[in-house]
């Protein structure tokens, strides 16, 4: 998701040829399988693309006008990069997928500024310290995160079946980019972790008991294995505490843990012991990564356990590692020194 959420208001009465479009870009979507998330955020630009050219359909624009929507977003908004990316493939599959017109291939609007960020990474003691103060399940997930280099609707969207404590590793399904992968299960937590499917197992026996066992299964899988829905091995390792209405559906199911709990216990925990670092949920992730490479693993390694395609974004993580700085002294020092 970006960080810029466009105000459109939902209430605005559109060309009703617009009003049909929405619909048909909905409906699209799921076709494709896209994630709902992508879906709301694909659908906001749209319809702010349709709001920016006087609710003409996008048939009756093209180029021109699709260049000075993106150029408005980097010079007006001040969006950043990927937020004004986001809005360039909503457009493009709006076009290429929804009404077949092909985009031309030198859209040239004045592209937003993409400032080299390095990320945060917390020291081995500040992570220790960290992970100490966060408990329960939201402990348990900050564990996994740290100890498996994982995103954050990565661990929330593992299964049961996700878990191999065997071979000590889990398995990332349709991570970003919709690819699979496979990273570490700490032997740290192994044995909490099966502590938790005891309690996650006889939250789904009530769930049977009572006619409500039911999850959501990616594409075309529900339809495949009508059962898979009310089996154990699908149902999600981190579900929520209460059954919910699927958007899409319409169906009644128990849904995977809320991303904002875990969010706000991490940010509370840094503050609580003191870590004046910007300090989220994706700092676990750096910090995996980091002190992997401190401790001499191959960036190869890590470029997969991470799911990154380019070993260039694996090569962000080189510039703050912590380096030996104990032998190095400061030339202010040399001067006061002499």
């Amino acid at each position: 998701m970006s960080r810029f959420k466009p105000r459109v208001n939902e209430k605005s009465k559109y060309h009703p040829k617009a009003v049909k479009l929405m619909d048909q870009v909905h409906e699209v979507l799921r076709y494709h399988h896209y994630g709902l998330r992508t879906e709301e955020a694909y659908a906001r630009w749209i319809r702010w693309f349709i709001k920016y050219n006087g609710t003409r359909h996008p048939r009756e624009v093209g180029k021109a006008e699709i260049e000075s929507f993106l150029t408005h977003l980097a010079v007006e908004r001040n969006v950043a990069a990927s937020t004004q990316n986001q809005a360039l493939n909503a457009i493009i599959f709006l076009y290429r997928d929804v009404l077949d017109i092909p985009v031309a291939d030198d859209l040239a609007p004045v592209r937003a500024n993409k400032p080299v960020r390095l990320p945060v990474v917390l020291s081995r003691d500040e992570i220790q310290a960290l992970l100490a103060e966060v408990e329960g399940v939201h402990g348990l997930i900050a564990r996994l995160m740290y100890g498996g280099g994982l995103r954050l609707m990565e661990v929330l969207r593992l299964r049961v079946q996700d878990i191999d404590f065997g071979n000590g590793y889990l398995t990332v399904r349709s991570g970003k980019g919709d690819k699979d992968r496979t990273t570490l299960l700490p032997v740290s937590v192994r044995d909490d972790l099966r502590i938790h499917l005891q309690r996650v197992q006889r939250l789904f026996d009530k769930d049977i008991a009572e006619g409500n066992a039911n999850v959501w299964l990616p594409g075309a899988l529900a339809k495949k294995y009508p059962k898979a829905p009310q089996s154990w091995e699908w149902q999600y390792l981190f579900p929520s505490k209460s059954l919910s209405r699927d958007p899409q559906s319409g169906e009644t199911r128990r849904h995977h843990m809320d991303d904002s709990g875990l969010q706000k216990a991490i940010r509370a925990a840094a503050k609580q012991i003191g870590i004046n670092k910007r300090v989220t949920t994706h700092t676990l992730r750096h910090s995996f990564a980091t002190h992997l490479l401190e401790s001499g693993t191959n960036i190869r390694v890590v470029q997969k356990l991470l799911g990154h395609v380019d070993v260039k974004t694996t090569e962000i993580y080189t510039h703050v590692l912590r380096q030996n700085l104990g032998a190095v002294k400061s030339p202010l020092d040399s001067l006061e020194n002499d």
